[in-house]
């Protein structure tokens, strides 16, 4: 199927999507997930029409906890509702994010992931937002680009219409939200057609209403509460299918390959790395280079990180992969490992397959992470004793968990031209280049890349190739 092609950062891609499929969205701006409310905001005062033909209402409110229960409730009236939001912001909707998960409410909560405030504030990206959302019931799926944010947005929003499991449909801030790219655009009639219209009515039919009285948000004591909690099982059961079904109707129409844990590189590998985001783009680079110079190694790229289908992410593995590295961008203080290194662990634990499987940290507050640092994991995984926990990006001189790092060989594909431009704060630097991005990427017959670093920094990438060549 043929779609168009247009400039646009992840925050686009994700909007473009969502307002589709939303009829209301509550919201609050925070960095860097307000554009994605921006948008659909103009859009809706535009008087855009999502797949239902009607035009999204908007209503902002005065903190995310405010909008986070805009969603619950218009969720609970029967009006399928969206939010975006990042951080602090995405903590703030945790209380309402319980109940939402626990009413069985089919919303997608839209997350260009951000570091937490630890120890001082960064509004750059990492997971650690996300992954403190793991235990509120909402399944979470992941992307790695803008075009994946494009294709993989509609598989959010189409899995939670019709298994009724809200999502988290998250991408790496800044990173992903802010990089421009050209890229394919959904059309609305492909997203309608998808879109299971049994399962909308029927969700409206479930909504508060005079006509049909229930009861909701009762109270339970300890004789039930228990059973009523595991009966939502089946539902999380069937998520893995129905996301893997909608995955399948997206291939079947763009010519793709998405899974739940998609696999890259040698079919013999012995050693792979495993993670999720944008890492997954340096790393392919990475792993091309190797295996062209005869190596074998590989990467499974997390798509869909709840509900975790281990024995999904067993078939991604080659059996020859006897070295595992698992790639964390979020720190979790005190633990054995952090979040998906110990999910590995656990899968690996309980098919009993045998395989050395260490646990990495990188990325943490947008700090970057080269090809040089994905070349140094593989190289740990060399050793017969690699480091267990480790980091890389950073040079951990006083607890001593980085990895050495060494300069590197250039990865790009040949004819990359690559471009830094660099400007004094309100010079106009930034928006400057955004729009000479989008100038080449629109027309032009090359496949650009563009993305903010910092703040008074802009990095375009172009290659004189046409885009898909």
């Amino acid at each position: 199927m043929a779609r168009k092609m247009k400039s646009m950062d992840g925050n686009t891609a994700a909007a473009h999507v969502s307002y589709a499929f939303t009829e209301v969205a509550g919201i609050y701006p925070i960095t860097p997930s307000s554009p994605m409310a921006d948008s659909v905001d103009q859009w809706a005062a535009a008087g855009q029409k999502n797949i239902f033909g009607t035009t999204v209402k908007v209503v902002e409110m005065q903190s995310e906890a405010g909008a986070a229960g805009t969603v619950h409730g218009s969720l609970a009236a029967g009006a399928l509702t969206t939010t975006y939001t990042a951080s602090q912001g995405l903590l703030l909707m945790i209380p309402n994010m319980y109940k939402i998960a626990g009413e069985l409410l089919p919303t997608v909560f839209h997350v260009s992931a951000r570091t937490v405030a630890s120890h001082a504030l960064n509004i750059f990206g990492d997971h650690s937002d996300v992954m403190a959302c793991r235990q509120t019931g909402f399944a979470m799926l992941c992307e790695s680009n803008p075009q994946e944010v494009m294709d993989l947005a509609a598989v959010a929003h189409l899995a939670a219409i019709k298994g009724r499991v809200p999502f988290v449909n998250f991408f790496d801030g800044f990173r992903t939200s802010h990089e421009i790219q050209k890229i394919q655009v959904w059309d609305y009639a492909d997203l309608k057609e998808m879109c299971d219209m049994d399962a909308v009515e029927a969700f409206r039919k479930r909504a508060l209403n005079p006509e049909r009285p229930v009861m909701r948000g009762s109270h339970e004591n300890g004789d039930i509460f228990f059973q009523h909690r595991e009966a939502s099982n089946k539902y999380y059961d069937a998520v893995p299918g129905i996301v893997e079904d909608y995955m399948a109707q997206v291939n079947a129409k763009l010519g793709t390959n998405y899974q739940l844990f998609n696999y890259y590189g040698a079919e013999d590998a012995d050693r792979v790395i495993i993670a999720m985001g944008s890492i997954c783009d340096v790393a392919e680079e990475v792993i091309d280079y190797l295996n062209a110079h005869g190596e074998k190694v590989g990467l499974v790229k997390v798509r869909l990180y709840r509900p975790f289908r281990a024995d999904k992410l067993l078939e991604a593995i080659p059996a020859t992969a006897t070295k595992i590295a698992v790639l964390d961008r979020t720190k979790e203080p005190g633990a054995q490992g952090d979040p998906l290194y110990l999910d590995v662990v656990t899968a690996f634990a309980n098919a009993g397959r045998q395989a050395t499987i260490i646990g990495g940290r990188y990325g943490l507050g947008s700090k970057d992470t080269p090809p040089s640092s994905v070349f140094a994991v593989y190289e740990e995984l060399t050793k017969d004793a690699p480091k267990r926990q480790f980091t890389i990006g950073i040079v951990d001189d006083v607890t001593n968990t980085s990895l050495p790092e060494h300069a590197c060989p250039n990865t790009a594909a040949p004819g990359t031209i690559e471009c830094k431009f660099w400007g004094l704060g309100g010079d106009g630097t930034v928006g400057a280049n955004k729009n000479s991005i989008k100038i080449i990427g629109d027309h032009t017959d090359k496949y650009q890349q563009g993305r903010l670093r910092g703040l008074p920094c802009a990095l375009l990438h172009h290659q004189g190739l046409p885009h898909g060549a």
